[in-house]
């Protein structure tokens, strides 16, 4: 189709109707005009042509809003413009304006889509088909236009449900995915859990025989360092075994038994075990003795095992102000930025890791437990450092502390 919708829509105030007229007959034509003007809400503008060659260029050029066609003319008849101009566009109003028109031969124009027809006679009868024919064209282009847009909306909704379905299947996969992890994760927590609350039952049977032989011994021995040595890391021994079996449970680290302690003998004495450099005051606080070597032997450990050598693992430590600070530091591979936040978390387990993941979280409740803190920071040149910082106790009440202390300790010997 040539002309478009616009071209035949009702035009808007102040514009042209613009109608095409099929008519051999000046007289006639004239006619036609005359009954147009003054009867319709646009001013017109009319092209006459006589013949098929003149109608079929002026569809193109004219762009007509409507066709006005004689039925009979000498080489041209009004039922083929008709069709010629159905097939420029199918719904470009023609009316057939005639002097004599047969009922059967009016009824079978109107059959095949002519929009009206108009009998010369009856001249008074055009403006108000035109006007009709018109408003029903251009209520037929609105219908079009609001059904194009309907059919638009459903395609971009019918696009918007395709890609939600597309994004609920992603999601659903994904759902299942994780859910199938989370199964797996739980199941192998589950088998740690149980790995090490035997292992923890296993374990503890040798170790009691193995204190209760050392104290004979040491019974026997009347006394000797070595035999004091061994019994005290086979009770370390013992009691990282029994956090091992409550931490498999969910529980916290218990049993801690406070008193008076020098916990640089403590950072000396760890140093000694494991042939790293330790260089730590006398700083006396109140803490459980086993409980706070258990925290060293732990970080020191692990940085053996990173570094791959004592040699490369020194522990420090120094009064700062209302707390004693004990560095254990290490010029191993460092731990990055974005593990930190999880080295204490329970059960986790670094690159190096040969243990089951618990011993910084056991290092980190018994320091808490001491009213302390624990952090990992990196060591200049490379490697980590775990600082624990351990409150000394305030001078006013050494004395009281120091007085219930001794108090307990006179109970339990009357006991």
């Amino acid at each position: 189709m040539t002309g478009s919708a616009t071209d035949r829509s009702l035009p808007v105030p102040g514009q042209p109707l613009r109608l095409l007229h099929l008519e051999d007959n000046e007289l006639d034509h004239e006619l036609v005009i005359l009954h147009l003007e003054g009867d319709l809400p646009w001013p017109v503008e009319v092209e006459r042509v006589e013949d098929e060659p003149g109608f079929l260029a002026a569809l193109r050029t004219h762009r007509p809003h409507l066709v006005l066609s004689d039925y009979a003319l000498p080489s041209y008849d009004g039922l083929s413009a008709f069709h010629a101009a159905y097939a420029f566009d199918p719904h470009l109003p023609f009316i057939i304006v005639t002097g004599a028109m047969g009922e059967e031969v009016a009824v079978d124009t109107l059959r095949q889509g002519v929009t009206d027809y108009i009998l010369k006679q009856r001249l008074e009868r055009l403006a108000p088909s035109v006007k009709r024919a018109i408003a029903e064209a251009d209520a037929r282009e609105r219908r079009e236009r609001a059904e194009q847009e309907v059919r638009e909306l459903n395609l971009s909704l019918q696009a918007r449900l395709e890609e939600v379905e597309r994004l609920r299947r992603i999601a659903e996969g994904q759902r299942q995915r994780l859910e199938t992890q989370a199964r797996q994760l739980e199941e192998a927590l589950n088998l740690q859990k149980t790995f090490l609350a035997e292992t923890s039952h296993e374990l503890r049977t040798p170790l009691t025989a193995l204190l209760g032989y050392l104290r004979r011994a040491e019974r026997e021995a009347g006394g000797s360092q070595t035999l004091s040595d061994a019994q005290r890391v086979a009770e370390n021994m013992t009691r990282l075994v029994n956090d091992l079996l409550q931490l498999s449970r969910g529980e916290l680290v218990q049993g801690i038994e406070m008193h008076f302690i020098n916990v640089g003998n403590i950072v000396r004495q760890v140093g000694r075990d494991y042939g790293v450099k330790a260089t730590a005051p006398d700083a006396e606080i109140v803490g459980d003795p086993g409980r706070l070597t258990q925290v060293f032997v732990n970080l020191v450990s692990n940085a053996i095992r990173v570094c791959g050598s004592p040699g490369l693992v020194h522990i420090e430590a120094d009064r700062r102000g209302d707390h004693v600070q004990i560095c254990v530091v290490d010029h191993g591979p460092g731990i990055p930025d974005h593990i930190k936040p999880r080295i204490f978390d329970k059960f986790y387990r670094g690159k190096e890791a040969g243990s089951a993941g618990l011993g910084l979280t056991i290092a980190q409740q018994v320091t808490h437990a001491h009213g302390g803190t624990i952090d990992v920071l990196d060591t200049p040149g490379g490697g980590a450092t775990f600082r624990v910082n351990l409150p000394l106790p305030d001078e006013d009440e050494d004395e009281d502390d120091l007085g219930d202390f001794q108090a307990v300790g006179a109970d339990d010997l009357g006991a």
